[in-house]
């Protein structure tokens, strides 16, 4: 054979193999269509499919006065035996028990706290504001609750008594003003029904997560969510020190507003 043909004649050949191997390599290439979500997307027919039945809801039952047996009751109308003062941890609360199952403050013996600690919690508190009405504005059947011992949410006989928003009966005191004033009148006992998380911090003691409040007064949506700021302070900005679980306390602000049916459930 001529080797004058001989060269192109490799090079054509070279080429339509070089071109046989590019479309192959496109062949072997070639996306596969996903069909993941078109699996995804089918409908679904079996309504059991959708059912999960684990873990199952322990069932909760209600004594007489309504309490949740899975509850820690704090007071039932009998003895103090889950508070202290205080002023003094060793001293029983010397706030005074009544006849009809509730307590009251007796002013000037101070603050009193449970002897137990708290963090997440679900707690109903009942009160009722003193049954002769005296004062005006802050000094009218107040108190306080505060959830580990540090953030209030006010008790204040707020029935056709005006003060400062942030100070009425169910604000996060001088931070979070209610939704709705839901105050019975003065001779009605008073619910509240809060939802507290606590605050979390960091090892170096800054504040990483805010304490969130929910309070229902009286069935009442009033605090919704609301984060708190730090310490409910009388004068000053709140302030965040780094702490784990504590006591709930009650406030002895001079008035003889009394107290019943107090439980807690740990969240």
């Amino acid at each position: 054979m001529n080797k004058k043909f001989i060269v192109p004649f490799v090079a054509a050949g070279l080429l339509f193999s070089c071109d046989t191997s590019e479309k192959k390599n496109e062949e072997t290439t070639a996306p596969v269509e996903d069909t993941t979500a078109l699996e995804e997307e089918a409908p679904i027919t079996d309504p059991e499919a959708t059912e999960v039945w684990e873990p199952e809801p322990e069932v909760v039952s209600f004594d007489e006065n309504n309490v949740p047996s899975d509850a820690v009751v704090l007071f039932n109308g009998e003895n103090l035996d889950a508070w202290e003062s205080t002023k003094d941890s060793v001293v029983n609360a010397p706030w005074q028990i009544n006849k009809d199952g509730s307590m009251t403050v007796v002013g000037g013996t101070g603050d009193i706290q449970t002897k137990e600690s708290f963090g997440d919690m679900q707690l109903h508190v009942e009160w009722q504001a003193p049954q002769v009405v005296e004062g005006e504005g802050q000094g009218r059947g107040n108190s306080g609750i505060f959830l580990q011992g540090l953030y209030e949410v006010q008790v204040l006989n707020s029935f056709e008594n005006r003060t400062y928003s942030n100070g009425q009966a169910t604000a996060i005191y001088k931070q979070s003003i209610p939704l709705a004033n839901a105050t019975k009148p003065t001779e009605e006992w008073q619910a509240y029904d809060i939802i507290y998380h606590q605050p979390e911090f960091d090892a170096d003691g800054n504040k990483t997560k805010a304490a969130t409040v929910t309070v229902l007064h009286n069935g009442v949506l009033v605090q919704d969510n609301t984060e708190i700021q730090g310490t409910t302070e009388y004068i000053g900005k709140p302030k965040n020190p780094a702490h784990g679980e504590g006591p709930i306390k009650l406030q002895d602000h001079g008035n003889p507003v009394s107290f019943r049916n107090i439980w807690v459930r740990k969240l």
